[in-house]
């Protein structure tokens, strides 16, 4: 069996039993149950949520995207080997850790197979919350060319690249393209400022205003958590996305969870911390993967500039990148998944046919 047969590109053509379109996202694929199938679910598997809440299987993949494309490589290696595995297994580690911690629930109801969550439905809060340790990336490229003002937060005059931040820093952008808020453009990732959010909270989806303070308690919240964790590990969470929606349980009473993953190689920047302070970064997360496509390629600006969108799908669609360079990327993730989980993430053989057993045998969810 070749490398390229363990690997879970293609995650959306599975017999899982529902009656709506199957949404494939960049790395995940969702799959909406019956109603009947989800009403029998809660009941059986005894999930705190009210009965009638839908449900829903979510498959991640192997895909790996990067400046908003999907790459692949040689040999029909259309994905990375282990990075679904390793995804998942990061996030419910963290998510695990936040329960014992008496942090706020996740939208995760059970863990069938590595590959796959169920999960329920949420009312999404419409912001990609950014929590920032350092000054790297995109904010370091911002600053650099003299921007002090990110989403509304002033900034000193003195900072050095990848240097660690006076304080924790909260940078949110819009999650998809809202319309209608004053001074914020309709599109989709702009950044935003706090009062932004307080004074248009409805339309980010908050069902309350003082839901604004919440959602930032449970930011800071989520990053202490695992950076702590990680600093027992010497290494270092730099930033991270979290996302939020609103769920109701079995008493039908409303509350703000997380969602999506957390404080994975794919969301977040980790850092080597005895690299680090020996004066060199050393990236444990996509951001390796990142940095090696803008030095693959002659011309970098095609991957940064967002008006050279059709030049940039071009190159992901007619270059196959080298097995090696997937590879690589391979082990970055097998390896932080080990470091974070203390256990080393096994590659299934076959895993479509895994899950596809898993949820007929134990769930009664494939015909």
């Amino acid at each position: 069996m070749s490398l390229a047969d363990k690997v879970l590109a293609v995650n959306n053509d599975l017999p899982i039993r529902t009656d709506r379109p199957v949404h494939s996202g960049k790395v995940r694929s969702v799959y909406w149950l019956t109603e009947a199938d989800s009403r029998r679910l809660i009941e059986e598997k005894g999930y705190d949520v009210a009965p009638d809440t839908p449900l829903a299987i979510m498959v991640i993949s192997d895909r790996i995207s990067a400046f908003d494309c999907i790459w692949r490589g040689e040999g029909g290696m259309n994905g990375v080997p282990g990075k679904g595995a390793a995804l998942n297994a990061i996030s419910n580690h963290w998510f695990k850790l936040f329960r014992e911690k008496g942090l706020a629930d996740s939208h995760i109801l059970d863990i069938p197979h590595p590959f796959v969550w169920i999960v329920q439905k949420a009312k999404p809060v419409m912001i990609e919350a950014i929590c920032r340790q350092y000054i790297t990336g995109s904010m370091w490229r911002a600053y650099d060319k003299g921007e002090r003002e990110f989403c509304g937060i002033e900034m000193a005059d003195d900072l050095k690249k990848d240097q660690k931040l006076p304080e924790l820093l909260i940078t949110p952008s819009t999650k998809g393209i809202l319309k209608g808020i004053p001074g914020v453009p309709e599109a989709d990732d702009v950044n935003v400022t706090r009062a932004d959010i307080v004074n248009n909270y409805q339309a980010f989806n908050f069902t309350k205003a003082e839901d604004v303070d919440l959602y930032e308690k449970l930011l800071k919240e989520g990053f202490d958590v695992i950076s702590d964790a990680l600093a027992e590990l010497d290494q270092i969470f730099v930033d991270t996305k979290f996302e939020f929606g609103y769920v109701n349980d079995k008493e039908g009473n409303e509350k703000l969870i997380y969602m999506d993953e957390v404080g994975t190689p794919d969301s977040s920047r980790i850092w080597d911390g005895e690299t680090y302070r020996a004066g060199k970064v050393i990236e444990k997360s996509k951001e390796a993967f990142r940095q090696l496509l803008l030095s693959h390629f002659p011309d970098p600006d095609i991957l940064l500039n967002k008006d050279r969108m059709d030049e940039r799908q071009a190159l992901a669609r007619d270059n196959e990148l080298p097995e090696s360079v997937l590879m690589e990327v391979s082990e970055t993730y097998l390896g932080i998944a080990s470091k974070i989980t203390g256990q080393k993430i096994e590659l299934s053989d076959n895993p479509k046919a895994e899950i596809i057993e898993i949820l007929r045998s134990e769930y009664d969810l494939v015909d």
